[in-house]
């Protein structure tokens, strides 16, 4: 996928409860994209917060995350028993788009599919997270590895790395490709609402989530 990311955490407030230009722009990304998003259903009732858009080379919205409980930050694994967790759920919506011509027709960009979802999930708990006693000058070389990790377990969803997961989308039950690992946990599958699905996350369990269209994206900000 051939995108670029536009970040934007929660909308920050100017005094009086006036959003920023900053939080505007954030909101703006995502609705100015041509399908639906998705989040956790009626059942999750903690903090929901726009995290991302990620956009094509001609501005095209073509993904965004939304996430769901604690806002993570970056921490070092330190594997101390009883060291308070971040918990957390992030939805993350793939436009389902076929292989199509790059903006300024000279090429391909490759299609989309539950791939993607899988890849674009498993670098987003990456994003949170790096192991203990490492060098914070290694880091950088540590994400390269794993995201190409990422994408090789993502380009082999039938492999021993997966598993099957059945949840709710929109009240009916789909299948998710699921794995864990020393960081948390990544799931990925697709919609009949023309999105694929992926997720990640930690501290909270995968097995009873479930997955809705958001119905006002802007009051997420």
């Amino acid at each position: 996928m051939e995108t670029t990311s536009r970040v934007g955490a929660q909308a920050p407030a100017a005094e009086g409860g006036q959003q920023l230009p900053s939080a505007r722009r954030t909101v703006d990304g995502y609705l100015q994209a041509p399908f639906p998003w998705y989040g956790l259903d009626e059942a999750f009732t903690g903090p929901r917060w726009l995290m991302q858009v990620g956009t094509a080379a001609d501005g095209a919205v073509e993904h965004g995350s939304i996430g769901h409980g604690d806002e993570p930050s970056v921490r070092v694994e330190t594997g101390v028993v009883g060291e308070p967790r971040e918990k957390f759920a992030v939805v993350v919506t793939v436009a389902a788009q076929p292989s199509r011509r790059s903006a300024d027709g000279t090429g391909l960009l490759e299609a989309t599919s539950v791939s993607s979802a899988a890849w674009l999930a498993g670098v987003g708990l990456l994003s949170f997270t790096w192991p203990g006693q490492m060098d914070h000058s290694l880091r950088d070389d540590w994400l390269d590895q794993q995201t190409e990790t990422a994408w090789a377990l993502a380009d082999d969803l039938d492999g021993p790395e997966w598993s099957k997961l059945s949840l709710p989308v929109d009240g009916v039950a789909a299948s998710f490709y699921y794995r864990e690992s020393e960081f948390g946990w990544v799931l990925a599958g697709t919609t009949d609402a023309g999105v694929h699905l992926g997720a990640y996350g930690r501290g909270m369990s995968a097995y009873g989530l479930g997955f809705a269209v958001v119905k006002d994206v802007s009051a997420y900000a």
